[in-house]
């Protein structure tokens, strides 16, 4: 799944939408270039696709990119096509390093760019014993998805605040990615309002993650404020495992360095990074890894995350009675 970077009018960055530019074949390669052999309407795609990932990659400036654009055009040099230059696009993604961008053909972008939000799951938590809530937080694909994700896990919340929760578990285990601004407006008043976590580019631009009223600031006016809790400032439990990724680890890394917060359980997938996608003139899509992600404290997250508490995989016993990483967050929470 994809961690989907959203711009808006008072800052850059992140989600599932995947608003994105168009990008047309303006940028040519000359004659004499590698890929001389394909034709001209290939030998343009392929040229703009690596424009896009030399203008926006993370890691832009540690690639040798002649080389990188010699290879794309060796592996496409027969292609008469847009499609017969696929290949040469994901492998030259793959060289990118980062593990995380990839290539959509024009079906497959029309599928993520329109996802059905009926079959998408649905946050759901239930009262612990000792007034501990248990909140479980899945992927959510897009914005469309989100809208009723979002009143869902809402609901699920107050509930259990009603009925005297005190202390909270966020169970992430299940989350394998999509849009980050759902998971943390459902969890928002876990969180302290204010900066939460940072986009940091590869030029050292950061772009702070911020909470208002327990929703991210760019979403207030969408999803409105979330409702106070009765037992504000709680103690918080964040549940990880080895399926936790993308935007699931965004959503772990803001509740870093929080007081009273403490991680269960077993190291992230370790893709601790934000994409944007750009639309190429086919319908293609290139979703493109763009920034690092650093928590309230500062530090950037590289790889795998590991927990605060690392315990045994419990993934064939997520949230039932023989969930020893809920058994662990349960005793933490009741010494809070």
């Amino acid at each position: 799944m994809r961690d989907m970077p959203k711009k808006t009018p008072t800052r850059r960055h992140v989600v599932a939408a995947m608003a994105a530019l168009m990008i047309t074949t303006g940028c040519t390669a000359e004659p004499s270039a590698p890929g001389h052999a394909m034709s001209p309407d290939a030998r343009a795609y392929l040229t703009t696709a690596l424009d896009v990932m030399e203008s926006n990659s993370l890691y832009k400036t540690d690639l040798d990119w002649s080389t990188l654009r010699k290879n794309a055009f060796a592996r496409a040099a027969k292609a008469r096509t847009r499609a017969e230059t696929y290949g040469a696009v994901r492998e030259a993604l793959r060289n990118l390093g980062d593990h995380h961008s990839q290539f959509m053909t024009p079906e497959e972008a029309e599928a993520a760019l329109s996802p059905s939000s009926e079959n998408s799951p649905l946050p759901e938590g239930r009262l612990l014993p000792g007034g501990i809530g248990y909140l479980v937080l899945p992927s959510v694909a897009s914005d469309k998805a989100a809208a009723a994700y979002v009143r869902q896990a809402r609901a699920v919340v107050q509930d259990m605040d009603r009925q005297g929760a005190r202390g909270w578990i966020v169970d992430l285990r299940s989350n394998t990615g999509g849009d980050m601004w759902g998971p943390l407006a459902s969890a928002g008043r876990l969180l302290d309002d204010g900066d939460i976590g940072t986009f940091v580019q590869s030029d050292g631009k950061r772009t702070p993650w911020t909470l208002r009223e327990g929703t991210p600031e760019a979403y207030l006016d969408t999803w409105g404020p979330a409702e106070p809790l009765a037992h504000p400032d709680p103690p918080v439990a964040v549940l990880t495992g080895k399926r936790t990724a993308s935007a699931a680890e965004a959503v772990t890394i803001a509740f870093r360095g929080q007081p009273r917060t403490r991680s269960f359980g077993q190291p992230t997938r370790g893709v601790p990074t934000a994409n944007d996608s750009h639309r190429l003139a086919d319908g293609a899509m290139i979703v493109l890894t763009q920034a690092r992600e650093a928590d309230r404290t500062g530090r950037i997250h590289d790889g795998p995350i590991p927990p605060d508490e690392e315990l045994p995989d419990d993934a064939r016993n997520p949230g039932n009675s023989r969930d020893g990483t809920v058994e662990a967050a349960t005793r933490w929470l009741s010494t809070q």
